[in-house]
């Protein structure tokens, strides 16, 4: 039932590409680095590295690097360990976990990992898993085995101090990490967070897509009716994996120090909510030792941005790396991190709404029973239509409304153009796009879905009135589908209220 949901209603969207999802973040776009901008921090020439497997990246020549594979929850997971290229005493160690996408190669984060390395650390980075993680399944759980299985790789390599290593969380990996970190306390020495949200995914994920909306102009139902009551059915349908990890709980658990880093045009995560709601969940549990900072000019994943974190640049914001090798070398060396958040105001517009479960009557089983009810009712009625005229048996009878055809018309082109409009709007706002022409805060689309839900419902009026004045001399075949119609019509019109169709 599930999956013929899916097929039917949503056509398998690429909106869980996050976050969030639950985290997805934009590509690093060709536009030329912004006034001020930083040089990139791999701009030492890379040399190949004889014997590196095909998942292995070049490395700058000031850093060594090696291959480890390691065991994760279930699997056996590749990676490589930067470290800086001059021997020295026994140095702290850090793993990075990636945001969301099934199968992401290590060199997605190479920029911070040659970064970090050149602070002094240890730094380990590792191809995603692609088993058992897609658009419908995922198990945090399971993602925070894989890191866990890093840390123990890094723990027991050459150089690297065992007592020192700790966790970097980018985006769906700020879920994971702390999830790692609780179940291994004495493992995990610290937690570095960018990116991250103490909202559950599907609050996250549903404010993105929202904020996008709005930020482009879009106003009225699409935005406050449709979109958020769309994840809300999509995570009844059990098509939503995680969407109510509790992030708030899991960081109440955790005993390391964190750091938690945001770039102030944080277009995925609410930026101006995360920090005091984090930083609450870990006073409840009784860890004072959390430090969090916003940076200037970055987007989501603090590199730069020249857009408001629309386009992403290569470079680290300017003073992240620096913060990040400072503040690991304080907690691993036993001083006291400052507590609190500093940094420039972000800019959140919108704040996130609460998103509860489906109640049972608007449930992805009533939504798809609707669905059935709906193109049956339309669907018989047209079907009927088209046989008289292939047999030429004659119109059918004048006494109800000719309006019963442009109900059945208008009724299933709204109803699968609406899912395949959302479908739409949903992958181009997980890609940060623009929703196209507006007139009066409606994409023009979405107005047509509105303008034609109007007239179907105006034509089921017609077709009402006509039946109740001569039912009576309605025969046969002819009654029954005119009946089938017309329960048709009254379910589309309850369903097009909920949908927000019929409201402005």
């Amino acid at each position: 039932m599930r999956r013929l949901i899916a097929a039917v209603a949503l056509a398998a969207p690429a909106l869980l590409a996050m976050p969030a999802a639950a985290g997805a973040v934009p590509a690093v776009s060709a536009v030329p680095p912004a006034a001020g901008a930083v040089p990139a921090l791999n701009a030492v020439p890379a040399v190949a590295r004889a014997g590196a497997g095909p998942g292995a990246p070049d490395v700058p020549a000031d850093l060594r690097a090696e291959e480890v594979s390691f065991r994760g929850g279930g699997l056996t997971l590749h990676g490589t360990v930067l470290s800086p290229a001059a021997a020295g005493v026994p140095r702290p160690g850090i793993v990075l976990v990636h945001g969301a996408g099934g199968g992401t190669p290590r060199t997605a984060l190479m920029t911070e990992a040659v970064a970090f390395a050149r602070q002094g650390m240890s730094v380990l980075v590792y191809d995603k898993r692609s088993a058992g993680y897609s658009l419908f399944e995922r198990s945090y759980s399971l993602l925070a085995d894989d890191a866990l299985g890093a840390v123990a790789a890094l723990r027991a390599r050459p150089g690297v101090d065992p007592g020192k290593v700790g966790l970097w969380g980018l985006s769906e990996g700020g879920w994971v990490a702390p999830l790692a970190a609780s179940r291994a306390p004495r493992d995990v020495a610290f937690v570095v967070l960018v990116g991250a949200n103490g909202h559950t995914p599907l609050r996250q994920q549903t404010w993105a897509v929202a904020a996008g909306l709005r930020r482009a102009g879009v106003s009225g139902s699409l935005v406050d009716r449709a979109e958020p009551a769309m994840y809300r059915m999509i995570a009844d349908a059990g098509l939503f994996p995680e969407p109510y990890h509790d992030a708030e709980g899991v960081l109440a658990a955790v005993r390391a120090p964190v750091l938690g880093i945001w770039g102030v045009h944080d277009l995925l995560t609410p930026p101006a909510e995360s920090p005091p709601l984090m930083a609450a969940a870990l006073e409840r549990g009784g860890n004072h030792r959390h430090t969090f900072r916003y940076f200037a000019g970055a987007d989501h994943a603090a590199h730069l941005t020249p857009d408001g974190g629309v386009t992403r640049l290569p470079e680290l914001a300017p003073g992240y790396p620096e913060l990040v090798g400072s503040w690991v070398r304080d907690v691993t060396s036993g001083r006291t991190p400052a507590t609190g958040t500093s940094g420039p105001a972000p800019v959140q517009a919108v704040r996130t709404v609460p998103v509860e479960p489906s109640a049972g009557w608007e449930s992805a089983p009533v939504q798809f029973a609707a669905l059935g009810v709906c193109l049956a009712g339309f669907g018989g009625y047209g079907l009927v239509a088209a046989v008289r005229r292939v047999r030429r048996a004659g119109p059918a009878s004048g006494r109800v409304s000719r309006a019963a055809g442009l109900l059945a018309a208008a009724g299933p082109v709204v109803m699968l153009g609406f899912f395949g409009y959302m479908v739409h709007v949903q992958r181009a706002s997980a890609k940060l796009a623009d929703p196209g022409p507006l007139l009066a805060g409606r994409p023009l689309p979405w107005l047509a879905l509105q303008i034609l839900a109007v007239v179907a419902v105006a034509a089921g009026v017609r077709v009402a009135v006509a039946w109740g004045r001569n039912r009576a001399l309605v025969r046969g075949a002819e009654r029954a589908r005119t009946a089938l119609l017309l329960a048709a019509g009254a379910v589309f019109l309850a369903w097009a209220v909920y949908w927000g169709l019929l409201l402005p």
